[in-house]
C-alpha cells in the first residue's frame, strides 16, 4: 500500500484557520501539501450590502495584481454600488425633477387665473 503521509509546507506545524493544507497528488505520483487560502466575502454594495457580481472575491492586497477590468464593472458607480441601487438612484432623481416641473407648471397656471 502506498504511503499517504504528507509533510506540511513551511515551518508552521499546526492546522490553524489561516494555515489549512490539503494533500495534492502531483503528475509524478507524489503526495505534496498545498496551503489553502481563505475565501473573502468580496466587495459589497454601499447601499444594500449585497455582494457585487462581476468582481472577484479576493483579499485586499490581491486586488493590486489584477487588471482594471477585473476590479470594477464598466458602469456608473461600477465597483461600489450594485446595478439595482444605481437604477433606483437614477429613477428617484428623475421623479424628483418631474415633480418640480409639475409644481412649477401648476404654480404658473394658478398665477395666470
Amino acid at each position: 500500500m502506498p504511503d499517504a503521509r504528507v509533510t506540511r509546507v513551511g515551518r508552521h506545524p499546526y492546522n490553524t484557520k489561516s494555515k489549512k493544507a490539503t494533500p495534492i497528488r502531483t503528475p509524478g505520483g507524489k503526495l505534496v501539501s498545498q496551503t489553502i487560502t481563505k475565501k473573502s466575502k468580496g466587495p459589497r454594495c454601499s447601499d444594500c450590502k449585497t455582494s457585487l457580481p462581476g468582481i472577484k472575491h479576493l483579499k485586499s492586497s490581491a486586488y493590486r495584481n489584477l487588471k482594471k477590468r477585473e476590479k470594477t464593472v464598466t458602469r456608473a458607480y461600477g465597483g461600489s454600488t450594485c446595478a439595482g441601487c444605481v437604477r433606483m438612484r437614477i429613477v428617484r432623481a428623475f421623479l424628483l425633477e418631474e415633480q418640480k416641473a409639475v409644481k412649477k407648471l401648476l404654480a404658473e397656471r394658478a398665477s395666470a387665473k
